[in-house]
């Protein structure tokens, strides 16, 4: 049974036991392997008898048992999902478990807590439960527990789009799934992990994970799994224009689930069937059965807002255009609440991965009503959706963005800058140029040659040559697609706020090649600074520098380890910080005293200027443990992490990081790049400037000294930091190359 071998075992446990173990621990047993089997053969009837037999024996004779039944009841809730049912029964579960010093019983009870939980979309505390039960199955050896613990925060990671993460967690999953002979759950996770390389649109991947998938499943004659698999099958097949054999795997898998279905699995099969009815134009169908399912209230919150958008598509093709533009509000309407529904915050982080897709179906369809405006709002949306929740929650003055009345210009105007906002999409792409005159939307590249171009270009700042002298074609390139499309409205000498998307996040707009009159550095023309979002910026301040600042300053810190040597020239910045600020208002940690704890015993919230010279380090699977390297404590820590920036509220004027990867690696859908500079934004400060790659310890420090001369002596942040760049620019030696001065970038907060 626990092979996923269901029919063998119903086989073997029909035998009558002799009369004298009527009553015996092997008479329970017998009843709770048929219930299983029963259980997960979708056979709910016999399951439910099964089970109930085994309860009324254990409880008048084999009380010990008590937990066993509790877990297979509880299983038999949760496929039903009677959520709330099976939550109650795990819980009894894990009591009797503990109670009768139950390990292999305890670690079930954990990790099925852990399933409901998700399944209630309670996702941190699904993700609490299965690393209990994993930390209880590896210190007990339980591999056969460990693979469903390790599967399960994938699939969490899955739910809320952290598509890495997740991949890395059914990895691991997989592995143990194989050596502890767990075909089902073997099974069970290559189909999991079909779905991540579906959403990354890697389908050559989802394939053959999935068709090994469907083998293991049909060999064990597991339905469940069967139809998952073919599911998988279906959506490829559709993505890649075979609708007869999507047409197929769907109504193969409509057929296996029977008289008593699986209602929330049976639901998503009719909501691909929907999507291959979409792309066959069979309208009526697609109709009726999207409607159907976004009017079922026993659909799941993702499955609603997918037959929404789906309805949406439906009436916008027969031209109802009222009605499609209802649907399509409705579904983000849906999505965010969902978002904002998400008690942790790096799960919230992610969300929208597996979510934007219905973000840029709707910006199309407005833009296709020629609605630019409407578009850009709804684009915005999408937009630091966690940051904006995090600051609205340290902010008691602040309110809840309301994106139908953002006035662009207005933002534009405040700003006394050029806005350019960037939507990269798999088949239109779009930047809106707004400026306080005007708004301008401008089509650009599909997404997947935008990306390829500027992956390509930033590795070339590795090169030895200067971009700019070798006539690099990737940087003219760039400029050409992203940047001289938009010169008409933005005046020479003027600034210039970047709203980023996707790779264009890693890009720094500096560094793209122009050639009017000649050919030179953007940087040369403009003033750029990054926002996360136009909501965020009409809140982002335009003070000038404080009258009176005062100084916090990390750096020269004690290697905590080889992987962190010293860095030579920390103690220099340190010296440059010194000439531009009065030593009463400073307070420097350096050496043994630059230690995370020190910074947070600090009251970092009281000084209007943070500088960090050290190292840095840039999580892509977990950017909120993403870190600054400092002198190691007693403790053994050395890490000042992102989440604990975050728990610390600023009012900083201006943070500098001069670490690095400062910026962060890891792009998230909406959010962006997440990382350190994130962390002190979402912590209240009002300018961050971080590194996009590794820091030149060389170059680092006269960057530092003439952004701090700029801004004690009054200049703006932006202005400040393009001065200091442009003075490596206009140098003679290898600092005018961009891997010196351009990791620098300036992130506008609130």
């Amino acid at each position: 049974m626990r092979q996923g071998h269901y029919e063998d075992a119903l086989a073997l446990s029909r035998h009558n036991l002799p009369s004298q173990f009527a009553n015996s621990d092997s008479a329970v047993w017998q009843n709770l392997t048929q219930g299983s089997a029963f259980t997960y053969l979708e056979r709910y009837p016999e399951a439910e008898r099964a089970l109930h037999s085994a309860q009324a024996l254990a409880s008048s004779a084999q009380p010990q048992l008590s937990g066993e039944v509790f877990l297979r009841l509880g299983t038999l809730a949760s496929l039903r999902w009677e959520l709330d049912s099976a939550k109650k029964l795990y819980l009894q579960c894990l009591q009797s478990a503990q109670d009768h010093a139950d390990p292999f019983l305890e670690a079930s009870a954990l990790g099925s807590l852990g399933l409901v939980a998700a399944r209630m979309g309670r996702y941190g505390e699904s993700t609490d439960w299965n690393n209990k039960a994993l930390d209880l199955d590896r210190a007990q050896g339980l591999l056969s527990l460990a693979t469903k613990a390790e599967g399960n925060i994938g699939w969490n990671f899955y739910l809320v789009g952290d598509f890495e993460s997740a991949l890395e967690k059914y990895k691991q999953a997989i592995q143990d799934a194989v050596r502890a002979g767990q075909e089902q759950d073997h099974a069970l996770w290559l189909i999991s992990s079909g779905q991540v390389f579906y959403d990354k649109r890697d389908y050559a991947a989802a394939t053959d994970v999935s068709l090994e998938a469907l083998r293991i499943a049909e060999h064990l004659n597991d339905p469940a799994n069967t139809i998952y698999a073919k599911q998988n099958l279906a959506l490829i097949a559709a993505s890649t224009g075979q609708l007869p054999l999507a047409q197929q795997y769907v109504d193969e898998s409509l057929q296996m689930e029977g008289a008593q279905p699986d209602q929330q699995r049976q639901l998503y099969t009719r909501l691909i069937d929907a999507q291959v009815a979409l792309l066959r134009t069979d309208l009526t169908k697609a109709e009726k059965t999207y409607g159907e399912i976004a009017r079922d209230p026993a659909a799941t919150v993702s499955i609603q807002w997918e037959a929404l958008a789906g309805i949406a598509q439906v009436h916008a093709a027969q031209g109802k255009l009222g009605l499609a533009e209802k649907e399509y509000a409705e579904s983000i309407d849906t999505i965010s609440k969902a978002q904002e529904a998400v008690e942790r915050e790096d799960f919230r982080l992610s969300f929208l991965s597996s979510a934007i897709r219905f973000y840029d179906e709707y910006v199309n369809f407005l833009i296709s009503q020629n609605r630019p405006l409407d578009a850009l709002r709804v684009a915005d949306r999408s937009r630091a959706q966690t940051l904006e929740h995090g600051l609205s929650l340290t902010d008691t003055g602040r309110r809840q963005p309301s994106h139908e009345a953002l006035r662009p210009q207005d933002i534009a105007r405040r700003q006394n800058a050029s806005l350019l906002f960037y939507w990269l999409g798999p088949t239109h792409s779009f930047v809106w140029v707004i400026t306080p005159a005007s708004v301008n939307l401008l089509p650009l590249p599909a997404r997947a040659e935008i990306d390829a171009t500027a992956a390509v270009y930033r590795k070339s700042f590795l090169d030895p040559r200067d971009p700019l002298e070798s006539g690099n074609a990737n940087g003219k390139k760039l400029y050409d697609v992203l940047v001289r499309p938009t010169e008409k409205f933005i005046p020479k000498n003027s600034r210039v706020v970047i709203l980023p998307d996707g790779s264009l996040t890693g890009l720094n707009f500096e560094t793209l090649i122009t050639s009017d009159p000649d050919p030179h550095y953007w940087i040369e023309d403009v003033t750029v600074s990054v926002a996360d979002s136009l909501s965020l910026l009409e809140h982002a301040r335009r003070d000038p520098p404080p009258a009176s600042p005062s100084l916090l300053f990390f750096g020269d810190a004690i290697s905590p380890g080889k992987d962190f040597p010293p860095l030579a020239d920390a103690g220099k910045e340190a010296a440059a910080l010194q000439k531009h600020l009065p030593a009463d208002r400073m307070t420097l940690f350096t050496r043994e005293r630059a230690t995370p704890s020190n910074f947070l015993s600090s009251n970092p919230g009281r000084y209007s200027y943070l500088h960090f010279a050290t190292h840095g380090t840039a999580s892509m699977t977990r950017p909120l443990e993403s870190a600054i390297i400092l002198s190691k404590e007693e403790n053994g820590s050395f890490k000042l992490y992102a989440r604990d920036i975050v728990g610390r509220p600023l009012n900083a004027y201006l943070v500098s990081i001069s670490a690095c990867n400062g910026a962060g690696e890891r792009v998230l859908a909406g959010e962006g790049l997440v990382g350190l500079s994130w962390a002190f934004l979402r912590a209240g400060a009002h300018n961050v400037v971080a590194g996009l790659w590794e820091v030149s310890t060389v170059s680092a420090p006269p960057i530092i000294d003439d952004l701090y001369r700029g801004v004690t002596q009054g200049q703006d942040p932006a202005t400040a930091l393009r001065n200091a760049k442009l003075a490596l620019v206009h140098s003679n030696g290898p600092y005018r190359r961009p891997f010196y001065w351009a990791p620098f970038q300036l992130y506008s907060g609130s």
